[in-house]
């Protein structure tokens, strides 16, 4: 299943920055990952401060 970014996202930016397929960008208030990119490797939850990625 592909990562999700839940609601702790503080938007800084780490997660997309460590992406090996960037999949993930920008949205209203928070990051989001396209689950048709996300490859699962679980670089975003690794480098997250505040462990908002998450295996969906």
């Amino acid at each position: 299943m592909a990562y999700v970014i839940g609601d702790a996202c503080i938007s800084c930016g780490a997660c997309a920055a460590e992406c090996p397929v960037e999949a993930i960008s920008e949205g209203d208030g928070k990051y989001v990952i396209d689950a048709d990119t996300c490859i699962e490797c679980g670089a975003c939850a690794s480098t997250c401060p505040v462990e908002a990625p998450a295996a969906e």
